[in-house]
């Protein structure tokens, strides 16, 4: 299986890359239109700055590259958020592939922003639960979110609900970070590679 890992110079590449050859598959990290065509899946990792990311993928082409693919393709937490229309992240427009915005999480006594740590998924739907339920937690580091809507395959609160997973036909998306959530991080990822 031919695996590609979108190199846009983001943060977090390598954690990802690393879960991967625990789950015994090998992935190629880069930027080059024709490899992330030809690949069995792609994993789109992201940590960072939504402007800032949105200006690499456009310096490298891959802003009209990556919504062009067919093949299962799961982005992660950043790389869930550059999926939407918009993000109040400096004010970015993204890839426009789902059409939810980007809202920043408005902090109270009891809820900080960023929203950090583990939290329980709720609401699971689709192939990318497989044996997960509600009583699985996975590891959050964010400080924008998706809202719920008719995209969304998992939830979470903080304090209020949001999108902890999306879909769109191919297109999946997570806003926690697999590669950092244990064994229901890995089997995420292992029931991805199995799409």
């Amino acid at each position: 299986m031919e695996i590609a890992v979108v190199d846009y110079k983001g943060g977090n590449v390598q954690s990802v890359l690393f879960a991967l050859e625990r789950l015994g598959a090998v992935a190629t990290l880069t930027s080059d239109p024709e490899i992330l065509r030809k690949a069995d899946k792609v994993l789109f990792p992201g940590e960072g700055e939504a402007a800032s990311a949105m200006a690499a993928l456009r310096a490298a082409g891959l802003d009209q590259v990556l919504p062009t693919l067919t093949q299962p393709f799961l982005g992660i937490c950043l790389g869930m958020q550059l999926l939407g229309v918009h993000s109040e992240e400096n004010d970015t427009p993204m890839l426009g592939l789902l059409p939810f915005r980007v809202k920043r999480f408005a902090p109270d006594a009891q809820h900080k922003v960023p929203h950090m740590g583990w939290n329980n998924l709720q609401s699971l739907q689709g192939p990318l639960f497989t044996g997960l339920s509600a009583a699985d937690h996975v590891y959050f580091v964010h400080s924008y979110y998706a809202p719920v809507g008719p995209y969304t395959i998992a939830e979470a609160a903080h304090p209020g609900a949001f999108s902890a997973a999306v879909q769109h036909h191919n297109f999946y998306g997570v806003q926690f970070h697999t590669e950092k959530s244990g064994a229901a991080g890995t089997r995420i990822l292992a029931n991805f590679l199995a799409l």
